[in-house]
């Protein structure tokens, strides 16, 4: 009973993250489109998070000397990298179609799995591939010479290669048994990634006044400020936290399947809330995308079962990562690097 509860929660967290992510290409997008530069809004969401969590990395100051290689692979990647490429992402492309071509991460990690870790992929895992693969081509209208801009199509697939470090990272196990705090990495990554950021975006030419405008969010005008404080707190802060206690409660896998609603929620609110339109062939290879991003998943959960005790941030220098680490959309499964490869349902890549 106190499993099923404790798994009910974790659903409901994870379905939160989900919504909280989601919004933030909808929130972003207006302010951008109102003259901000996407990497000045990107540094003002990930230094205004960082500033809400610096408390619990002056806490846990200690972690930064003993775990130096983690959190600065996870500020540079999984925080930096992974917001700066899809705001640019979506000042280029429909917020939807960068959410799309970002759910990517997931088939992407699979690739890690076979030819980085040399583990066998699950047949089911493939053919999770294959949807995404054959999506994107709907998605981006490949035959009539790629009507999406090329760059933002570029960005938003350097974001998924980006969540993949991040997912990689954040599930991967401790090699000396200690165990950092989850909320503790999510902190010292978003100070990090404010300082990396900062040599980009040039804060000190953000034009500050302009938050006090209202810009449009569709058929209404909202002040500038009230996007800002949306993106930090929900998008950002709650959205993280939220993500992190839901894969302490739920297995990996399920939380990551559960993530892929970010995408059908973000596409929803750009339709709504923007008017952004995607034709039908579009609208089903969208479909076949987070398909595909499901199929990949659930092998992953069928192929090794879930360690719900497994928590989150014990994760090592990236010097010293196992060959344990595993694929979902949030996070991953250990599994022996050495195992044995005849599991039913899996198969050998030729060449690997």
């Amino acid at each position: 009973m106190h499993v099923s509860q404790g798994r009910s929660g974790g659903l409901g967290l994870a379905l939160l993250s989900a919504v909280a992510f989601g919004g933030s290409g909808v929130a972003a997008k207006p302010l951008i489109e109102a003259g901000f530069d996407p990497l000045h809004v990107v540094w003002l969401r990930v230094a205004g998070a960082a500033l809400i969590l610096l408390p619990v990395a002056v806490r846990h100051r200690a972690l930064l000397p003993r775990r130096p290689g983690l959190l600065l692979g996870f500020g540079l990647l999984g925080v930096a990298g992974c917001q700066a490429l899809y705001f640019v992402a979506i000042s280029r492309i429909p917020v939807g179609v960068a959410i799309l071509v970002e759910y990517l991460g997931p088939a992407l990690l699979l690739g890690w799995v076979r030819f980085v870790q040399r583990r066998p992929v699950h047949r089911a895992a493939a053919a999770g591939v294959l949807l995404a693969v054959a999506g994107m081509a709907g998605v981006v209208e490949i035959w009539s010479g790629l009507a999406f801009d090329a760059l933002g199509l570029l960005c938003a697939f350097g974001a998924a290669c980006c969540q993949v470090a991040y997912f990689v990272l954040a599930d991967a196990r401790s090699v000396d048994g200690e165990t950092p705090d989850p909320v503790a990495v999510i902190a010292h990554g978003l100070i990090i990634g404010t300082v990396v950021l900062a040599a980009f975006a040039r804060p000190w030419e953000i034009p500050y006044s302009g938050l006090s405008r209202r810009v449009a969010l569709g058929t209404h005008d909202v002040p500038a400020v009230l996007l800002i404080a949306w993106i930090v707190l929900v998008a950002t802060v709650v959205a993280y936290l939220t993500g992190v206690m839901a894969v302490r409660r739920l297995s990996p896998q399920v939380a990551g399947v559960v993530a892929c609603i970010e995408a059908v929620v973000g596409t929803v609110l750009a339709w709504v809330l923007l008017g952004e339109h995607l034709g039908t062939i579009q609208v089903l290879g969208g479909a076949l995308v987070l398909c595909g991003a499901f199929v990949a998943q659930t092998s992953a959960s069928a192929a090794t079962p879930p360690h719900d005790d497994v928590p989150l941030g014990a994760v090592p220098d990236l010097g010293s990562l196992p060959a344990s680490t595993s694929a979902s959309a949030s996070a991953s499964a250990p599994a022996s690097a050495s195992a044995p490869a005849s599991a039913e349902g899996e198969v050998e890549v030729a060449g690997a």
